[in-house]
């Protein structure tokens, strides 16, 4: 058994505390004063062509007049570490303060301890930096590095494959969604939101112009507890929630009313100009609640499901999670391993229409059309088929009409088909990819236009990580062929 007294004695002497007073500006900086070339920051800003970002960025901008503006460099730098890191916009800013490669990567010559720019600058960025922008970065980059692959390089002279060529390349495509950060949207909770902004009017028009008569009623104690009522009870029955619903659409119609009685005889600038986009939302919201409760329907076009994103739409997927999702749509091509957007739309849309299109932007891009289209059944409709047998393009799934009769063709059907099935799985982990690695499960921002540059950049992003893997990849090969 050992001793106590020991014990304590061993650990009181291995104990020594260190003095840490001014050893912070004497120590050694690993990489010796300069950055070190097999960095992954240093790689990527190798990759990306910023002289093509900067000819776009330069015309969202006034070449006359304005205070000079912040490089494309350290605008998109900045977008792209927030998205890869996962930061805030504060955290971005202080990480690539403390960071030399970070600052070399947004275009610092020397490394500076002190704040780039505000944190407020990387919403200008996002607006200024816009999603169609973004399109066609990633589609350069796209373009440049699948013509480096074996099977769209010429191998005569190294240049771009002819126009009118024989088919190469397999192309796969696929849709999904980028759903938004936002509350589901129940019609009775939305409608209680709304309710409480247009008191909110109510109350500033008053203040504003006090001489104006008494404040109109707007029975907002009593609606709240109505509300509150209806929420607390788990599994409501279909004529509560049109009560529920009736009761708080003749609440908001009611303020409406008011609201605009008011304005008639104060001044339009009482309100911001955010509770003037507000109310216009509400507006409009709540003549489609009326009209759906009358018509005993739930959905429609152009349905607003969010008050501080009338933009999103609900997309019907037929998950096993849910039937629906709320955000944008997305058809996704992905060739070489490299994905791009060939539609973004906030509206539902059957994205088996969209195939010839992508099959002609297939052939501009590399020159010739693919051998092999790998796609979803929705895909599979005969103009389509008919499309991509005029061209020798085979497209994957089971033929129409009457099986074969030969067994030995059946046999050699079913393998190609399985064959293309597991080629079409990539487009899956593509959006696995871009859905737990990165932002698109949950598009944080909140205007359509910075929705749609994050949407972009998330596929940029990707784009980027697979060009630098391979990369890695090609040295690592190249040092093990010196032994």
């Amino acid at each position: 058994m050992r001793n106590p007294e020991k014990a304590v004695h061993f650990e009181v002497e291995m104990y020594k505390k260190k003095n840490t007073e001014g050893e912070f500006p004497r120590m050694h900086l690993a990489f010796g004063g300069t950055l070190r070339a097999d960095n992954r920051w240093v790689q990527l800003a190798q990759i990306i062509p910023w002289d093509i970002v900067e000819e776009r960025y330069a015309s969202k901008l006034c070449p006359d007049n304005g205070r000079p503006a912040v490089p494309v460099r350290v605008a998109l730098g900045a977008l792209i570490i927030k998205e890869k890191l996962g930061f805030s916009d504060e955290e971005t800013v202080e990480q690539i303060r403390e960071n030399p490669y970070l600052q070399y990567f947004i275009g610092k010559e020397e490394y500076r301890d002190e704040k780039p720019f505000d944190s407020s600058m990387m919403v200008r960025f996002r607006k200024r930096l816009s999603g169609k922008i973004l399109k066609e970065i990633n589609d350069l980059i796209v373009e440049q590095e699948v013509k480096k692959t074996k099977t769209y390089k010429d191998e005569d002279d190294g240049n771009d494959p002819p126009a009118g060529g024989g088919n190469r390349g397999t192309l796969i495509v696929d849709a999904t969604c980028a759903p938004e950060a936002m509350r589901f949207p129940h019609d009775v909770t939305t409608l209680d939101e709304a309710r409480r902004k247009t008191e909110k009017m109510i109350d500033a028009l008053h203040t504003a112009n006090p001489g104006e008569g008494s404040k109109p009623r707007t029975y907002r104690k009593k609606a709240r507890k109505q509300f509150l009522r209806f929420i607390r009870n788990r599994k409501p029955r279909e004529n509560e929630v049109r009560r529920a619903i009736r009761t708080q659409l003749q609440y908001v119609e009611r303020n409406i009313r008011n609201i605009k009685e008011m304005l008639k005889a104060g001044d339009p600038q009482d309100l911001t100009r955010k509770q003037w986009r507000d109310l216009r939302v509400i507006q409009e919201y709540i003549r489609q609640q009326r009209k759906l409760y009358r018509e005993r329907t739930l959905g429609g076009a152009g349905r607003i499901v969010s008050l501080a994103k009338p933009h999103v739409r609900a997309i019907a997927r037929g998950k096993a999670r849910g039937m629906f999702e709320f955000g944008a749509k997305l058809t996704v091509s992905l060739v070489e391993g490299y994905a791009c957007v060939e539609r973004l739309s906030w509206e539902n849309y059957n994205e088996g229409t969209e195939l010839t299109d992508q099959l002609e932007a297939h052939r501009r891009r590399y020159g010739a059309y693919p051998e092999v289209v790998c796609a979803d059944k929705i895909f599979r409709n005969r103009e389509n088929l008919e499309y991509c047998k005029e061209r020798g393009i085979r497209l994957s799934g089971p033929k129409l009409g009457r099986p074969y009769g030969d067994e030995a063709r059946k046999r050699e059907q079913r393998r190609i088909e399985r064959m293309d099935e597991s080629t079409r799985q990539a487009i899956e982990g593509k959006f696995g990819e871009v859905k737990t690695r990165y932002s698109l499960d949950r598009i944080a921002t909140r205007l359509q236009e910075t929705s749609e540059g994050a949407i972009q950049m998330v596929f940029l992003l990707a784009n980027l990580a697979r060009v630098l893997r391979i990369r890695i990849a090609d040295i690592f090969v190249r040092f093990l062929g010196y032994f």
